[in-house]
């Protein structure tokens, strides 16, 4: 179903010529493409993970003994701590937030915020450079057709006369 629908929008956009309705295309093909990556690729997993509260802590970092927030939370008699810096994403000490983790690994939790567990940086600098890239190569495509794809396309434009079924 989606990909009749892309294919029609597709040809709509590249015998149009019309560089709006090829970005249009390419923008609805790269949210859907993009927000059905993000929804099965997080870890850890949306679908079989658990969200508890945490908090907020500032501690030294071991290896490189630089000042970083951390999430702490209570599971089963024991205490987790995670990394929860994130660029961008500001946290202050004491700090309420809530923690996705799976039953079978807790050492390996994720702060649950919409920056940085669902959205991230180099995922969305990635895919948004690739939209552009897709863009611009459909842009120079559609603006500097060769002959025999200017005849096609001309050929396909003319309307066909109906052959009559029967004769009168």
């Amino acid at each position: 179903m989606f990909l009749c629908a892309f294919a029609s929008l597709w040809q709509t956009a590249i015998f149009d010529s019309n560089l709006f309705t090829l970005l249009k295309v390419l923008l609805t093909v790269y949210l859907v493409i993009f927000g059905l990556y993000v929804l099965f690729t997080r870890q850890p997993d949306y679908f079989d993970g658990e969200i508890i509260p945490a908090h907020i802590i500032t501690g030294k970092d071991m290896f490189h003994n630089k000042t970083m927030h951390f999430a702490t939370f209570d599971l089963n008699q024991k205490t987790y701590t995670i990394a929860a810096d994130y660029p961008l994403r500001f946290l202050y000490n004491g700090d309420a937030v809530k923690v996705i983790y799976e039953s079978s690994n807790p050492e390996k939790a994720a702060v649950y915020k919409w920056w940085g567990y669902w959205i991230k940086l180099g995922e969305l600098a990635a895919s948004i450079t690739l939209l552009l890239v897709l863009y611009f190569i459909a842009a120079s495509v559609t603006k500097h057709p060769t002959p025999e794809a200017l005849i096609e396309e001309l050929e396909a434009r003319k309307p066909k006369m109906k052959k009559r079924k029967y004769m009168d």
